[in-house]
């Protein structure tokens, strides 16, 4: 399949890193304003340098791309390649509005054309077996979902805030394991950086199954944090994105119990129990998500991460913001 690359940023340059390596995968080519740049993966991993994306679609006519620009730039060129024929992975946040992103979903659904969207954590192997090990029914009822993602300030980011850039990633991962959507929300926003856009975000989220989501990402950690903990009637899963490592704290107390109704309803259900940390097989999540949209491209099968997937988790940032703005509770 004749793939290529626009925009040359950071994740665009592990984008074209991989596709040059995915069998069954021809980069035909790079744009990016950033002449020397292009010029200088295309010698690394082959296609040709364009400046403008629009003459890399005329000339190499490639049947995917990845999109992985600013993200005030995504829909317009989202449009033009589908409106082209062309299989879409576009890096999250979708769209800077929601009425963007719907534009589109609509288009790609006009032209019969794949739409993902880049939530990498969907493909990283330890949410994939907590996945697993969720619906065999270890944990039971889950409770809550404790998200957080923290991390210096990307100084290449100037378009969107935290929420955009960080938070779309948890609330994605939340929707993705309560199997569910949220029903209310409460949050608080600071910006204590010298930028237009906010830079802390904590929400707190409920679910129409009862589930309670914790939201905690930030810009002004020292150091890279991305957990998420799932509690439960059994336990407690945790989830290490980084290392890619899964455990699991049990619950003392309903093991000793044959039916969960009997230590639910005693005042004291909960107690700390044995400690295990799973085998997890590692693998570069983006290969596999890019593996993945190559698959969909060839089945024409929905992707895992779809178009309404990327404008869900983009509308809930933009309310958390919102809700963190104006919502305020005062004593």
């Amino acid at each position: 399949m004749k793939v290529a690359v626009i925009g040359t940023g950071s994740m665009g340059q592990n984008h074209v890193r991989l596709y040059s390596d995915i069998p069954g995968c021809e980069l035909v080519g790079i744009a990016d304003q950033n002449t020397e740049q292009t010029t200088r993966l295309c010698d690394l991993y082959g296609g040709r340098a364009y400046s403008d994306y629009r003459e890399l679609i005329d000339k190499e006519k490639p049947e995917a791309v990845t999109i992985a620009l600013p993200t005030f730039m995504h829909c317009q060129v989202t449009l033009d390649c589908l409106n082209a024929g062309i299989h879409v992975l576009c890096e999250k946040p979708i769209a800077k509005t929601v009425e963007e992103a719907q534009e589109m979903i609509d288009e790609a659904k006009r032209v019969n054309k794949v739409l993902q969207v880049g939530h990498i954590e969907r493909f990283n192997p330890a949410i994939q077996q907590l996945k697993e090990r969720i619906a065999d029914g270890q944990i039971g009822r889950i409770f809550t979902i404790h998200s957080r993602r923290q991390s210096p300030y990307p100084g290449r980011i100037t378009d969107v805030g935290v929420a955009s850039d960080l938070a779309t990633h948890e609330l994605d991962m939340m929707r993705n394991i309560s199997q569910s959507e949220v029903t209310t929300m409460t949050a608080e926003v600071s910006k204590v950086m010298n930028t237009d856009n906010e830079d802390i975000v904590f929400g707190l989220l409920r679910f129409n199954n009862g589930i309670l989501g914790i939201l905690d990402v930030n810009w002004v950690t020292p150091t890279k944090i991305r957990k998420v903990s799932v509690t439960g009637e059994n336990g407690m899963f945790t989830v290490d994105y980084l290392n890619q490592s899964l455990s699991f704290n049990s619950n003392y107390a309903a093991e000793q119990n044959e039916t969960k109704s009997e230590w639910f309803t005693t005042k004291f259900g909960i107690a700390e129990g044995d400690f295990t940390s799973f085998r997890v097989v590692k693998k570069e999540p983006l290969r596999v998500e890019i593996e993945a949209f190559i698959q969909c491209c060839i089945d024409n099968e929905t992707p895992l991460v779809t178009g309404e997937d990327g404008l869900e988790a983009l509308s809930l940032a933009l309310k958390i913001v919102e809700c963190g703005n104006n919502c305020k509770c005062k004593r």
